[in-house]
């Protein structure tokens, strides 16, 4: 679990996020949703100790997470899995060499139990026989499934996925929502996911967290979204006609 208790954050004389208490629970996937400007990306960035609140405090499970200094922090860093925006692959080093990144970095692990770590989780994402490939030969879907890999290969308790279904098709993010949602169940993980695809809040929205103008200004889940009265929820959310119908019909049945 991991929870924010009380978080501002400032850049000079902008206050970016105000007074943000939220509970992202081990097991569930927990989205952070948000109109551009809204805060997403600072609060997620905070999250896992890129940026320091102004204010306030981050936990991890016990552990105030905001508080700990950089032995500490590298020694939590190990539970924790990051798939970045755009994939984040080294174009210079293969499928294997880029999930192995973690490993050579965090373990004393040999090179035989490296390369068997490494075959576990490409199988578990589906690329079995990848090993060699460079980045430039897979497709965009391939090399999120890359980045996931490596996100997971130090087995983390704690995964921060920051706009996983960016550039990909629809099915292809589909695809890539039920790898994060499964793996999430699986491991027990705590996943947190910073996105603007409704199609993600719909299918995997365990938990749901609305910011607005740096404020949290609604929490719950894809089964609530539907119902809500929330007007800034119902404004982002239902921009799509389709979603209104969906809406509409489930108010009306």
């Amino acid at each position: 679990m991991i929870r924010t208790e009380n978080i501002f954050k400032s850049f000079d004389e902008t206050e970016v996020l105000k007074d943000i208490n939220i509970t992202f629970e081990s097991g569930k996937t927990n989205l952070i949703i948000g109109r551009s400007g809204a805060g997403k990306t600072v609060l997620l960035k905070i999250l896992v100790g890129l940026f320091k609140p102004t204010s306030g405090t981050v936990w991890y499970d016990d552990v105030a997470f905001t508080q700990l200094d950089k032995k500490e922090l590298r020694q939590v860093r190990m539970d924790v899995g990051m798939l970045f925006q755009g994939s984040a692959l080294f174009d210079s080093l293969t499928v294997e060499e880029n999930i192995r990144f973690p490993l050579d970095m965090f373990t004393n692990m040999t090179a035989a139990e490296k390369k068997n770590r490494v075959n576990e989780v490409l199988e578990r994402v589906n690329l079995e026989g990848s090993n060699k490939k460079y980045p430039s030969e897979t497709s965009g879907g391939m090399q999120k499934r890359v980045g996931i890999a490596r996100a997971i290969v130090l087995n983390p308790k704690y995964l921060f996925c920051d706009e996983p279904n960016s550039g990909l098709d629809p099915k292809t993010a589909l695809l890539i929502d039920e790898l994060i949602q499964d793996l999430t169940y699986e491991n027990n993980i705590t996943t947190v996911i910073n996105t603007h695809d409704m199609n993600s809040v719909m299918g995997i929205g365990d938990n749901i967290a609305l910011l607005y103008l740096g404020k949290l200004v609604w929490k719950g889940n894809k089964d609530e979204v539907l119902e809500s009265d929330n007007d800034l929820l119902q404004g982002f959310i239902f921009a799509s006609p389709f979603l209104q119908k969906l809406r509409d019909k489930a108010l009306n049945r």
